[in-house]
Parts: C-alpha cells; structure tokens; sequence
C-alpha cells in the first residue's frame, strides 16, 4: 500500500492536504461549538475536503477559480489562512474579502501570488455564467495577444449538484461547448439540496445531464477519496490547460455538517442518512490510507492537535478584531469614475447632422478601433444584418467575428457574463434585443453585477455597457415597446443612461466606455431614425470623436422667459427620452411659460439642477412614457417636493402611460395608452391655473 499510495501523490501533498482536512474539522467545530459568536449564517466544508483540496492544490496564481459557499477548503488549499476567512465568519471589519459586509467563504481576491476570485452571489448556480466570462475573457486575451501568460490559465468554477437544475447554468454550458472555452465545472454532489434530495430535485445527476452539450468533456470522481480526486483533477487541468476545451467534473461528496448554521441537519435528516455520509468522511479516509502506508499514528496525532491548537488560536483573534466603522457602509457602491467633465468638441465646424443610430455606431467603432479590450456581442448584431434596428451596422465587416458577434437568445449570459470579462481587463459591449426581454438577465443584474464593487470592497466593480433599444411606437405591440427604467433604476450599483438626441448619445457612450461601473444604456427605438412626427430634434450635428458627456449632468434644453418667471406665471417640465419631444412640442402653445430639463442620465441624477429651476418656478411636472404607478417618475417627484416643498404653488404633478400591463399593438389603443404633447399641452394649462 505504501508504494502505491507515493506512487500516486506525494507524502508531502498527502500530508498537506490531511493537515488541512484537520483545520477546516478543527474550524467547523469551533463554530458549533461557539453558536452564539458565530451569529451569522455559515456553511462548511465538512464532507468535500477532498475533492476540494485536490482542486485547489493544482492552480496557479495566473488560474481562476470561484468557489462557492460550501468551499473553505478551496480557500485553504489555495493559500488562505483560517484567521482571515474566520474574520469573514464573524463580519469584522478587515474581512479580506468583503470587509464584513458578504458571508462566510464568500471570497473575492486579486492577491499576487494565489488564484483570482470574481465575487460570486450566494444564489446557487448563478456563478456559472460570471465564471464562464472569465473563461470567455481569457481565450478572447489570447487570440489577441493582450496578455502573456507563463502557463495557459486555467478557469474553475465550483457549483452543487442540485444547482444545475437551474436555467442559468446551462446558459453557461452552452457557451462554454460553443466557443470551447478553458473552464472547469466542478460539480460536487451531496445528494441534498437544502431538505429537497436527489430523487425529489432531478432525473439524473450532472454527469448524465451535460452528455447533451456536444464539446462537453466530463469525468466522474470519488470526491470522497483525496488520492483519487487528486488524480482526476490533475488529469481535468492538464487536459484544459492544454487543450482550451471545457469539462465538467462530477464529484460525489458527503454532507456531514449542517446545510448552514441556520438549516441544521437535525431538522430534516434522520441518522441512517447521517452515518451512510459519516462512514465517507474525507479526513478518516485520508488517515486510513495514510496509516496503511506506513505513516506513524503520533504523527497524524500530532497534525490533528495542531490543527486544533491554529483553529483555536485564529478564533480567538478573530472574535477580538474591531467591527467596521459605520461610516464606511457607503463605500465601494460604486468605483470612481474619471469622466467627471464635459471635454471635447460637441459641435465642430462644419459638421454634419446625423440620427441617433449612426451617433452609436460612430461611437462604439472610435473606441473599438482604439482600444483592442473592446468586443460587442448580442443577439443578431454580428456582420450578417448588424442589430434588428441596424444599430451595430458595418461594426462586425470592420472588426470580425471575434469582437463582433453574435449570440444565442440567452440574456442571462449576455448580461452576465460581463462581470467576468471586467475582471480579466475586458469592456464588453452587449446589447440585449428589446427592452421587454431584459427580464431573463435582471437575476445577473442584480445578483452578480449590481453588487460586486460593494461586495468586493472595490476590487471588481463590473465595467460594462448594456445597450437596450427600448419605447413604444408606430404599433410594437405588447413585447416590443416597454418602458422598464422604474425596474432598472430601483437595482442599487449600476448608472443608467437614457440620451434624446445624437450629440448626447454619442457623448455618454464615450462616457460610459471609460466608467469603471456597469452602465445601462436605454435607447428609444423611436429616436433611432427620427422617424416618428416631432422628433427631428434628435439628429444633431456629430461631436468630435473626443467628445465626452458626463453622466448626471442634466440640460435645460428649452429657458422660461425670465420676466414670466418672475411674476410667477411659469412652471417646469422635468423629462427624458420621447419625453423631451412631447415637451418641446406641448410649450410652443405657452409663450416662454414653460421650462423644460431633459434629465439625460436616470442614475445617477442630476436632482440638484431640478431643484433649483423647482424653486425657481414653483410648479413641476414630472413626465415620463413609463406607466406612472409606483414609477421612477413619482418617486423622483416626491423628492422634489420634499426638498422644494417652500418654493411649491402647487403639488408637484407627474405624467405617463396609463397603467395598464403592456403596450397595446393597435395604433388607436397605442395612442391612448401613451402621454403626447396635447396630453401634456392640458396638464400644463391646469397647472398654470395655480
């Protein structure tokens, strides 16, 4: 046995990864046995040491690897001590990870020397399409020569059994054995999902359902057995590190610990279920086998009390380290940004006017030929048609189909990914098709993108663009005309942008390309082409390709006569989007009474503008195409008159849609629904009673 057993894995490894099977034993029965310190939800590794260990002993500092939260092990076996995830344990305030804000072995790390790790949500499953962007990111490195690397780096992304079941992972699958990406799946099976079992959650398990993704590699593995998980994974990250190609690695495991601190095992698992998974403990597996081959007892004695010995010592000073200061809870919403300035030529001499289309497709082709991290992908925007409103037209002829692409109808990945390809150095592009489709991504939105700088303490704040046509008009019907800023600008984290003309569109691209934040760009269709009545305003002469609009700077795009003002005879309309047209349209009928904002960025705002030209007029109207209902619109004037209440003749007023669930497709119910300028034209003549 003894021959055999070296033969395989080294003593020094074999003796390394049962000192670490001892700590993270020692760590999980620290917390049991400390309930009451250990006041915030947990889970441990207890049950998938082996396989856990067997992964992270094969990376290097250039490889990346998310674990998930069962994955303490992996954040031992990479080089983490038990003192700095315990601090996380307890939400102390040097959390190297979060800085007490995320849970336990919830870990995001750029250190030098040991594998990177993107933030990932707790949300099971989620953190397969971030990681497959990161897999994406690095081949996209490659193929282009951004980066020298001294061995191919490798992705890992760690997930449980029962999470596979969920849509977003095979989101990810799909795109890993499409583009034949460099990841690793691994896949540890306890049989149990929270209280829900196998049997109860899938037809079969991960290792049967991914045989249909053709370009899939898989392997199964003990994960129980460190010799034999150790094999495998040095075989799995050899075969990916050489051959760029995906597998999924299915490891069997047990469940000794509770689920969390929170779900114990005594709720929902009776003992026959709790010895059949004790009798596979990794850690007595281990000490087996290592006795069998000759390793001296006092020897492995040694290691487990010294294990024990760290363990305790590590708590003790974790439990003792300071808790974050109150004041810090602000930081890390969002990454500085550099583009604080309006810079550049708006409008050069004898420019030329265009619509607000080709002001995008201008944009995105300046800063893709000038900077080699730029891609573009989405549903249908490659060569063959260029975006269904044309709006990424000659983009894929001029940079190929591999910063111009296309994708599968998957908004899930395509949002996002684009944490993952932030992560390695990339500025993704993305578009998703219409704005009524958004809702498949809002998970990642929110889950992944929205908090990685916050939880990361800044060290992955997702820089992206995510352009989404959206609006009603000319009969679009129920699923190509929504309005969805309301949803969009409640999700904390994330800038959004919504330009009414050429010059402004171009310009917050440009600025939105240099923001290190995740940024939304909401384009209305029907400003594209200028092709709805009224709306030839939004053609403007083109900026210079150095002009850069910041975000949060609103406009007064049409001025109250001053002498009206001061009587008190005026009111102001606070706008964006086809908004801005229904207002330029509606004051022409009031002789200089009417001030209209276009606010040109949702978030953030530009409240202060609003506020003094409020104060100023003493009468407001928020309008918006949005239904009103609980909108973004009403929340925003509720603040103003919160902030303006003094300076008010009259409540403040909002206008929109009409509340009813979508966009009619007929052209007579479409106008009814929607605001217009005699709409607004009457609203404006009641208020102006006041």
């Amino acid at each position: 046995m003894e021959n055999t057993l070296h033969e395989k894995v080294s003593q020094d490894i074999l003796l390394k990864a049962y000192n670490h099977m001892m700590l993270a034993k020692a760590m999980a029965d620290i917390y049991e046995e400390n309930r009451n310190i250990c006041k915030y939800v947990h889970s441990t590794s207890r049950g998938h040491e082996a396989i856990q260990l067997a992964t992270a002993y094969q990376l290097t500092k250039e490889d990346w690897v998310s674990p998930y939260y069962r994955d303490e092990s992996i954040l031992l076996g990479i080089g983490f001590e038990p003192y700095q995830l315990m601090l996380q344990l307890l939400a102390k305030a040097e959390d190297p990870f979060s800085g007490g804000r995320s849970y336990y072995s919830h870990p995001s790390s750029r250190e030098e020397n040991k594998p990177k790790i993107i933030h990932q949500s707790s949300a099971t499953g989620m953190q397969t399409i971030p990681t497959t962007g990161v897999a994406q990111g690095i081949k996209y490195i490659q193929e282009f020569n951004l980066q020298n690397f001294e061995n191919n780096p490798v992705v890992i992304c760690s997930l449980g059994d029962n999470s596979v079941t969920e849509g977003e992972v095979s989101e990810a699958l799909q795109f890993a054995a499409l583009h034949q990406l460099p990841i690793i799946f691994l896949v540890q099976d306890n049989e149990w999902g929270i209280s829900v079992t196998k049997e109860e959650a899938r037809t079969c398990d991960a290792y049967d359902f991914v045989a249909g993704f053709t370009g899939l590699s898989r392997m199964r593995v003990d994960g129980t057995d460190f010799v034999e998980s150790f094999e495998a994974m040095k075989k799995a990250v050899d075969f990916v590190r050489t051959e760029r190609k995906p597998l999924v690695v299915c490891a069997k495991t047990v469940l000794i610990g509770h689920h969390t601190s929170g779900v114990r095992r005594e709720f929902y698992r009776d003992e026959e279920d709790l010895t059949k998974h004790r009798a596979k403990d990794p850690g007595e597996i281990l000490r087996k086998q290592l006795l069998e081959s000759g390793i001296d007892e006092d020897l492995l004695k040694q290691i487990t009390k010294k294990a024990r010995l760290e363990a305790e010592e590590a708590f003790e000073r974790a439990k003792n380290a300071e808790d974050p200061k109150p004041e810090t809870v602000m930081q890390h919403v969002f990454a500085p940004t550099p583009i604080t300035e309006e810079t550049g030529t708006r409008e050069p001499a004898g420019g030329e006017k265009i619509v607000m289309v080709d002001a995008a497709i201008h944009a995105v082709q300046e800063l893709m030929w000038k900077h080699p991290e730029a891609l573009l992908y989405g549903q249908d925007v490659g060569e063959r048609i260029g975006g269904v409103f044309r709006e990424t037209v000659t983009l894929g002829k001029k940079f190929g189909n591999k910063r111009v692409f296309n994708t599968a109808i998957q908004e899930a990945y395509i949002i996002g990914s684009t944490a993952g390809m932030s992560a390695v150095g990339l500025k993704p592009i993305v578009e998703v098709q219409f704005a009524d489709y958004i809702y498949p991504g809002i998970n990642q939105l929110i889950t992944e993108i929205s908090k990685s700088s916050y939880l990361s303490q800044g060290k992955f704040p997702v820089s992206n663009i995510i352009r989404v046509p959206i609006g009603a008009y000319g009969g679009g019907g129920p699923y190509h005309s929504g309005s969805v800023e309301s949803i969009l600008a409640n999700i904390k984290g994330i800038k959004i942008a919504y330009p009414s003309n050429a010059a402004d569109f171009k310009g917050l691209l440009k600025a939105a390309y240099y923001d290190p934040n995740p940024v939304i760009m909401l384009e209305h269709k029907g400003l594209y082409w200028s092709k709805v009545p009224g709306t030839e305003d939004a053609k403007t002469i083109e900026p210079a390709e150095d002009y850069i609009l910041p975000f949060g700077k609103g406009k007064v795009i049409i001025e109250a006569d001053q002498d009206q003002t001061e009587k008190g005879r005026t009111l102001l309309v606070v706008t964006y989007g086809m908004g801005v047209y229904w207002a330029k349209e509606a004051v022409k009928n009031f002789g200089g009474r009417v001030e209209v904002i276009d606010l040109r960025t949702i978030i953030p705002l530009d409240e202060e503008l609003v506020f003094e030209r409020v104060k100023a007029h003493g009468k407001c109207i928020v309008l918006t195409e949005e239904q009103l209902n609980n909108s973004f619109a009403e929340a925003f004037a509720h603040r103003i008159s919160k902030r303006c209440f003094k300076y008010l003749d009259a409540p403040v007023e909002t206008m929109g849609s009409l509340d009813v669930p979508a966009v009619p497709i007929n052209l007579v119910l479409e106008k009814e629904m929607l605001p217009n300028a005699d709409k607004l034209s009457k609203k404006i003549e009641e208020m102006l009673q006041y």
